[in-house]
């Protein structure tokens, strides 16, 4: 799809090959899972064999090290596949956690053997990852939670629970944050990656969560009991007990760079959307796009993705360098969050009665949106790291 405001425009990171690879990821996303929407927004979950497929096309892991099964490149071409895969309206898989967040704490943290054991199967779809961070009393407060792990001979047992765990109903692999040091708050925290069965003593999947939006997507929440996890599952290896929040600190700018992947390509899908509505549906005599208000609209709407667009790019610019600050990536999922929800907002409008309609993409658009104000860190906490660092 085209954007208007944005024809002509190009990443200045963008090369040739992530021009092939935004063609195939759109190709898999249009032909292979967005025909099931329906289907997977009734039943609440994505497929398995829709991860099993794009793994077998090589769009799980692109920046995981081809010596693990993964693409072998870098953000970059994770940005552009889930960047198509907002673009194309398919939000049931969740890649953006999966190859976004979770390959992408094993890459940088994990011991060799950890690294070769679980990052083949996640690019391969043959498990399924995700994090856990959130609890029922407290979700961006990180140093307050409360699941504990306790050290008992070869073995950790965790007790406690997780809440709004994207990908939790179906996940084999989680990353999860305990407390492995209870006198302590930050310098406590430890991650620990779990094999997920459901038939283990101490462990058990609760509800799949019912949300406003994002129907075909899981959220689910986690319960352990003395669930016994190996010491050997410690992410980075038994030296890196109580390290889990410094790890969590340097991985966070990169999902909140994910989210603002997600919200930029969210506002130009709703301006090409609205574009070709208002060219199309005619009031008063003549197509909506002929009366000034619905093109004063839509100016802005596209002036304020082309500026989100160039911001996003910027703060991928400074990933790639290893530059991207606590308080510039909290700018980004702020600012693009907040464009993003405002944008298919104004777009909603042009569509009249039928933006209401769940039958035109933009209803379905307008209610997935409003979580991205939330995860990754709630916009409140956003605005808290921007003025610490003033």
């Amino acid at each position: 799809m085209s954007t208007p405001g944005l024809d002509g425009y190009a990443e200045p990171w963008r090369k040739p090959e992530h021009d092939d690879l935004a063609e195939m990821a759109r190709a898999f996303f249009l032909k292979e899972v967005v025909p099931h929407t329906a289907r997977l927004e009734q039943q609440g979950h994505p497929d398995r064999a829709h991860y099993l497929k794009a793994g077998e096309l090589g769009l799980l892991g692109l920046s995981v090290p081809e010596e693990y099964g993964g693409g072998g490149g870098d953000f970059t071409h994770e940005a552009v596949m889930l960047h198509e895969q907002q673009l194309a309206g398919e939000g049931s898989l969740g890649l953006a956690v999966h190859s976004g967040i979770v390959t992408g704490y094993l890459n940088a943290y994990g011991t060799e053997e950890q690294k070769r054991r679980w990052l083949p199967k996640l690019c391969s779809g043959e498990m399924i990852g995700a994090i856990a961070m959130t609890e029922p009393a407290g979700g961006s407060d990180v140093q307050a939670i409360r699941t504990r792990a306790v050290r008992t001979g070869e073995d950790y047992l965790v007790t406690g629970s997780k809440t709004f765990i994207t990908n939790g109903y179906l996940a084999d692999l989680l990353v999860l944050a305990v407390k492995t040091d209870q006198s302590a708050k930050a310098h406590g925290i430890s991650l620990l990656v779990c094999e997920l069965d459901d038939d283990a003593p101490g462990f058990r999947r609760g509800r799949n969560l019912e949300k406003i939006g994002l129907h075909a997507n899981d959220t689910a929440e986690l319960f352990f009991d003395e669930f016994r996890v190996p010491a050997a599952n410690l992410l980075g290896g038994e030296q890196a007990e109580n390290t889990g929040f410094y790890q969590l600190m340097r991985q966070l700018p990169q999902e909140r760079l994910v989210i603002g992947v997600g919200a930029v390509a969210a506002m130009q899908r709703a301006v090409g959307l609205a574009t070709a509505y208002a060219k199309e549906r005619t009031a008063f005599g003549k197509p909506l796009v002929g009366h000034q208000n619905t093109r004063m609209v839509l100016a802005e709407c596209a002036t304020r993705t082309r500026v989100s667009r160039v911001f996003l790019d910027d703060c991928i610019a400074r990933h790639q360098r290893g530059e991207l600050d606590v308080a510039t990536a909290a700018m980004a999922k702020l600012h693009l969050t907040e464009g993003q929800c405002e944008v298919v907002d104004r777009c909603l409008q042009i569509f009249g009665g039928y933006g209401y309609t769940t039958e035109y993409p933009i209803a379905r658009m307008y209610a997935d949106a409003r979580v991205q104000k939330i995860y990754g860190g709630t916009n409140e906490i956003m605005k808290e790291l921007i003025a610490r660092a003033l």
